[in-house]
């Protein structure tokens, strides 16, 4: 068995290493490394890292992991710990939030393991500890757990409650205001609290300066100068600055909704009289004529061209559908290196296609900046199924659609 043993990367930065890199210059190199990231990086990030989801009922219910112990007797097991957007917990059995604190009381799951205990990891490992080190508490992890909730569902952290307050005491420096930031910021779990401002560099040094105030303590025994206190202020005028240039350089909401689905879809009685985004499917009825051949749908003529026989060629470009297009053209055997040519093909087509048909075009640019996700079953290439397939159709049709959109614009290229 190995032994887990605590080594310098452990421990915490000194506050003074923290505070040089604050207060040092931030010109050049060290403007870089030093500028405060986007307000929600920090917990929305961490989240995003690993998502998963569950299905309920058939519905899809986003999902977020990170990992505790579960304690049998002196066994201690790594175990994925999965947070639901529903309020419901994971963690060897489906939980609510109440039945979670319950283990956590009871210590059937636990954050932290004694010295000496054995740790197992499934298929991985097992090893004694020695001279654990602890990152997180029970009641810290709950913290993490809500906010991970807010993150699958779109609300805001306790991250983001606590900068729109700072806002609110940098527009009037009240005490009253300055407490309801305290307040927020300790609502913050410990070991996010470092990362609040997604600045690595300054840390959360320059909050806890605001919240001391000139001539109090923070830190390891520091004292608020009105010199630190000034740069503090200094350092959120400059992030609010940055942040506002941000904002300018984003495209108008409606341009960046949601992604939108094409869902995959076969209309025995014919396609609707009104397709609407539908029209973006390669199976829907748009003629497109490449190299003097006509082809009834782009997935005929994709399919054509996978085929290395004319004589089957001919066969494919007629099929009744594209479903027996690409059945016959799968027989009729594919031509030697397909893969390495499709995609560019298949990018050619989708640009006769909208250049041949203007409606459509206007159709597909019409989607503004959202992400197009084109489902295809069984295909993992073309198509995007739930968290897996690569979704290449919906990527070339978003390039086409920025092709149109150059087209239009006067750039001349």
């Amino acid at each position: 068995m190995t032994r887990l043993l605590r080594t310098k990367s452990d421990q915490q930065p000194s506050w003074q290493c923290a505070r040089a890199a604050w207060t040092g210059s931030r010109s050049g190199a060290a403007e870089n490394a030093a500028r405060p990231g986007p307000r929600r990086s920090s917990l929305s990030g961490m989240s995003g890292m690993n998502r998963t989801w569950r299905d309920a009922d058939g519905e899809r219910i986003e999902g977020s992991w990170r990992q505790v112990f579960t304690r049998s007797g002196d066994q201690y097991t790594l175990t994925d710990l999965v947070v639901y957007a529903d309020a419901m917990v994971q963690c060897k059995r489906l939980m609510t939030i109440t039945e979670l604190c319950w283990s956590l009381a009871s210590g059937r799951i636990v954050t932290e393991v004694p010295e000496g205990a054995l740790v197992v990891a499934h298929d991985l490992s097992s090893w004694r500890v020695a001279e654990p080190h602890c990152t997180i508490s029970p009641e810290e992890l709950l913290g993490e757990i809500n906010d991970k909730i807010a993150v699958l569902n779109g609300g805001d952290t306790s991250v983001d409650r606590c900068y729109a307050l700072v806002e609110t005491y940098l527009a009037e420096r009240t005490e009253e205001n300055r407490e309801a930031l305290r307040a927020a910021y300790e609502a913050i779990p410990g070991h996010y609290r470092s990362f609040a401002l997604g600045d690595f560099d300054a840390g959360d040094q320059p909050l806890r300066v605001l919240l001391a105030g000139p001539g109090n303590q923070y830190g390891d025994d520091e004292t608020v100068t009105a010199e630190s206190y000034q740069q503090a202020l200094d350092y959120f005028a400059e992030r609010a600055a940055e942040e506002r240039e941000r904002e300018a350089d984003q495209p108008p909401d409606d341009a960046a909704a949601a992604s939108i689905e094409l869902p995959d879809i076969r209309f025995v009685r014919g396609w609707p009289e009104e397709p609407g985004i539908l029209v973006l499917r390669n199976e829907f009825p748009a003629e497109i004529t490449v190299a003097g051949q006509s082809y009834p749908t782009v997935a005929h003529a994709y399919w054509s061209l996978a085929v290395a026989d004319d004589a089957a060629r001919g066969a494919v470009q007629r099929a009744d559908t594209p479903d027996a297009a690409q059945t016959a053209a799968e027989a009729a055997g594919l031509r030697p290196g397909w893969p390495a040519l499709r995609a560019a093909v298949m990018t050619r087509l989708l640009r006769a296609k909208f250049e041949q048909h203007p409606r459509m075009a206007e159709t597909l640019a019409g989607t503004g900046q959202t992400r197009l996700l084109y489902l295809q079953d069984p295909s993992r290439f073309w198509g995007s199924s739930g968290l897996s397939g690569r979704n290449w159709t919906g990527r070339l049709l978003e390039l086409v659609r920025s092709e149109l959109v150059l087209a239009g614009s006067g750039l001349d290229l």
